[in-house]
């Protein structure tokens, strides 16, 4: 993240990783969404809570980027079914990450085609 970062976070409740956002300079919004965000966290419990991956994605840059992030070995919830939403939605998966012990993330952009020149 760079200093000056516009960052929402989006039902992530993670006061150490808060903390290392702002450390970093970024400027960070906490349960609610920002237009124009450069990057967008939202955690996710089941995939019923996939279908507003649309309306966060208005909120998002066109060159920014959307992390979704959900709980581990979740049976209400996987890698796959959020690249499916994202598919749904207009969006990319360009990396997954092990964001902790206890959450998964996976990283969605615009396509490349869609963004502006």
């Amino acid at each position: 993240m760079k200093a000056g970062g516009r960052v929402s976070v989006i039902s992530l409740d993670d006061a150490s990783f808060l903390e290392e956002l702002r450390a970093r300079g970024a400027d960070v919004v906490v349960n609610r969404r920002r237009v124009g965000s450069d990057v967008l966290f939202w955690a996710v419990e089941d995939r019923r809570a996939l279908s507003r991956l649309r309306t966060h994605r208005q909120f998002v840059s066109p060159r920014g980027a959307l992390w979704v992030v959900w709980p581990k070995g979740s049976r209400d919830v996987n890698e796959n079914d959020v690249r499916e939403a994202a598919l749904d939605a207009g969006l990319v998966d360009v990396k997954v990450v092990s964001f902790s012990d206890v959450l998964s993330a996976l990283k969605l952009v615009t396509r490349l085609a869609d963004r502006p020149a």
